[in-house]
């Protein structure tokens, strides 16, 4: 899996971004942004769909995360997004369609904001980033890995890591994630209090798929986040919690698919639809929103 480094220039600076890449430069082009649990929670399902579909898979290392350097003025997640943008200009990308986890996922969502005209679309997995009044995030900083396991997987018997048994350096990478998600979670918690009602801005195309298990931000959570984007499409999954990509990789790289291919020409729309309508179906699985 070849990685290069892009040298973006920003308003407060350059910063390098490191970008893995699948599927050898051809097909449809995906940015793939991972969680705070770090790049490996997404590479073998880039791996994945580069390997059943026709598709170019873009996973950028969050600056911070996996030994990478993350400059002081680099801080919220509305910068990173600004630079992911940056990114895709820098890589004269087209009809890309952005699937981003957890705080992937708000990094994601602040794309959608932006409304680049590179994107076509966007699909939130088990997206943080909103505040929704009785359904918190929970704190992950608070919690051992063996709590928060058990509230992220709906099967946490088989995804358990024994950190005594990690080699030093995973044990210091896993540091250096956690100091990095911390500096782009901010004050307020995973949340940024203005997010939800600036997606009413979102013009593209957006998907907010759940993975039914979660217990680190519940399903109310995720159908709250669906219903502040106009026409978004909201798709309970089964059997899964907040990563779909790694306990159910099939499940969610079906709905990927179908929804990038959907809207692969459609990019933006001028008109959206109202809040109420899904812009999306799959198998007749996929809910309005009211």
């Amino acid at each position: 899996m070849p990685s290069t480094v892009h040298t973006l220039s920003l308003p407060s600076g350059p910063l390098d971004v490191t970008v893995d890449e699948q599927g050898g430069g051809q097909g449809r082009p995906f940015l793939l942004l991972h969680g705070g649990a770090g790049p490996q929670t997404v590479t073998p399902f880039a791996g994945l769909l580069a390997e059943r579909r026709p598709a170019r898979v873009l996973t950028p290392l969050h600056p911070g995360f996996a030994g990478t350097t993350r400059p002081d003025w680099l801080g919220d997640v509305p910068l990173l997004a600004r630079a992911y943008a940056r990114l895709l200009d820098e890589l004269d990308l087209t009809e890309v369609t952005v699937v981003g986890n957890s705080i992937g996922g708000w990094i994601a969502a602040e794309l959608a904001v932006l409304g680049s005209e590179r994107v076509s679309g966007v699909v939130l997995v088990n997206a943080v980033g909103i505040e929704v009044p009785g359904h918190p995030v929970a704190d992950a900083f608070s919690l051992t890995p063996a709590e928060l396991s058990r509230l992220a997987f709906h099967d946490p018997a088989r995804h358990a890591v024994d950190l005594a048994a990690l080699p030093e350096a995973a044990r210091t990478a896993m540091a250096a994630n956690r100091a990095a998600l911390e500096a782009y979670s901010g004050r307020h918690a995973m949340a940024d209090p203005t997010l939800r009602e600036r997606l009413a801005e979102v013009a593209h195309p957006a998907l907010v798929a759940w993975g039914e298990s979660d217990r680190v931000v519940d399903a109310a959570y995720g159908r709250a986040y669906a219903a502040a984007i106009p026409g978004a499409a909201f798709e309970l999954l089964p059997r899964t919690g907040h990563m779909p990509q790694i306990e159910t990789p099939e499940q969610l790289l079906t709905l990927v698919w179908d929804f990038a291919e959907a809207h692969a020409l459609s990019g933006r729309t001028a008109d959206p639809a109202p809040a109420a309508t899904s812009s999306y179906t799959r198998n007749g699985q996929a809910q309005s929103l009211g």
